[in-house]
């Protein structure tokens, strides 16, 4: 008896399951992936409701990985109906904290082109938080394989019967 292989999900097949979720047209106007762990451990992290509204928005502008994403505070304020400043010191508060790392882009003579923003602080505060959550997974997967194998009925044993 052959045992039934399993198809890896691909990136494609990932995406058409968001397509079947979302739609295709919400799909096709942009999505940002993210992390659960960064949802789930927040607080753990330090982020409020507004913190994580920003690192969200910045993360919606990081397309590539080599590619840091640039937008503008301003940018940012106007999507989240905050003060500009409001973005600035919060910012500033998530560099403090480690999690983000502007990168300023002088211009000569003339004003700043809009920061880069790094997250590899923030993916190495909550990589831990990840880790223990594939633990923790596992170890369900174990208990959860351990008590079904109690579940199934014990095959009876067979005894030859000569006539």
């Amino acid at each position: 008896m052959s045992t039934p292989t399993v198809k890896k999900a691909t990136a494609s097949d990932r995406l058409h399951e968001n397509e079947r979720k979302w739609g295709k047209a919400l799909i096709d106007a942009g999505w940002t992936a993210i992390p659960n762990i960064i949802l789930k451990r927040q607080m753990q992290l330090g982020l409020d409701p507004l913190d994580l509204n920003i690192i969200l928005h910045l993360m919606s502008y990081w397309w590539k990985a080599g590619e840091l994403p640039y937008p503008s505070k301003k940018t940012l304020a106007k999507l989240m109906s905050v003060d500009e400043s409001t973005i600035r010191r919060r910012i500033a508060k998530l560099e403090a904290g480690g999690l983000i790392k502007r990168i300023i882009r002088p211009v000569e003579g003339d004003r700043h082109k809009p920061n880069l923003y790094d997250f590899s602080g923030l993916i190495k505060e909550v990589t831990p938080f990840a880790e223990e959550e594939l633990r923790e997974i596992e170890v369900a997967k174990q208990q959860k394989a351990a008590r079904q194998s109690r579940m199934r009925p014990k095959k009876p044993a067979l005894t030859v019967v000569e006539k």
